[in-house]
């Protein structure tokens, strides 16, 4: 039912789809045919519906045991059941004490994430930027409560709140690939300059927590595959500007890695290069 309201979007919002379009074109590069792109851009919208689905029903939705051989070997079942991979780089993390940052793209179903971390005692805390209506926010924040999840307003109190989390050895879950807030970090991605969110170079370089770029990917028919990176370089070097945007940097080429390997699982609906947000604004005011 999802995949097909997806559809049905794709075809009736077609300045959306434009958008998604440019989006994904940075990701596939000039090589792939117009054809082949709408094709993504339709499936990009089916696995939107798919994740607000699942968002819905993430209390219903099982988490598989950690024990399971082929869950802690990385290795995939042909049942299409959860695994992961590289997901031994978290736990290391968490051992050390000193916190975990995981920073993740609008890609698949990340906030099932919450839900394979919470099944293991951990606790995670988040940040979320305000919806309207209020009351729709209200039920976001409620929900994820019941499954251990903190959520955090976007804003300037949530940086102190986090950098209590992080030094307590906590762990703290930041999409990472869009720039909401508008004071972020000036990088390469995917061959454009763009900004990301500077929060999660920033918190690693101050605390010394651990920064890991991460994905939860949506599989066919059901499961999903939980991908952990190897932690990114945080520390200092320098002034602290100069390792945030390096740090920030290297954060990025993970996150293209991630996005790359699914492009039709990323949920970026809004331009997110600022000489295409110009030139959009431009042609409306034409």
């Amino acid at each position: 039912m999802a995949a097909s309201v997806g559809r049905v979007a794709h075809r009736r919002l077609p300045e959306r789809s434009a958008v998604v379009a440019t989006n994904l074109r940075h990701v596939v590069g000039p090589e792939v045919s117009a054809a082949q792109l709408d094709l993504l851009v339709g499936r990009a919208f089916s696995s939107y519906a798919r994740y607000w689905a699942e968002a819905a029903t993430l209390r219903a939705l099982p988490a598989s045991d950690p024990t399971d051989p082929e869950v802690s070997s990385g290795r995939e079942a042909s049942s299409g059941r959860d695994v992961s991979r590289g997901i031994h780089h978290l736990f290391e993390a968490i051992d050390r004490g000193r916190g975990v940052i995981l920073a993740l793209p609008h890609l698949g179903s990340w906030e099932y994430g919450a839900v394979w971390i919470g099944a293991r005692g951990v606790p995670l805390t988040t940040v979320a930027e305000l919806l309207e209506p209020p009351e729709l926010y209200e039920w976001f924040v409620e929900q994820r409560a019941q499954l251990g999840l903190t959520v955090l307003p976007l804003g300037a109190h949530a940086s102190t709140e986090l950098l209590k989390v992080l030094r307590g050895g906590g762990v703290v879950a930041l999409l990472a690939d869009r720039d909401i807030a508008g004071d972020g970090v000036d990088v390469e991605f995917f061959g454009s300059r763009t900004k990301i969110p500077g929060g999660p170079a920033t918190l690693a370089l101050r605390t010394g927590a651990a920064l890991l770029a991460c994905a939860i990917y949506m599989r066919p028919g059901g499961g999903h595959l939980i991908v952990v990176r190897p932690p990114i370089d945080a520390e200092r070097r320098g002034k602290l500007r100069e390792d945030i945007a390096r740090t920030s940097q290297a954060l990025a080429h993970e996150l293209e890695a991630l996005i790359a390997a699914a492009p039709e699982q990323w949920h970026v609906f809004q331009p997110n290069w600022p000489d295409e947000h110009t030139a959009r604004i431009d042609d409306n005011v034409e």
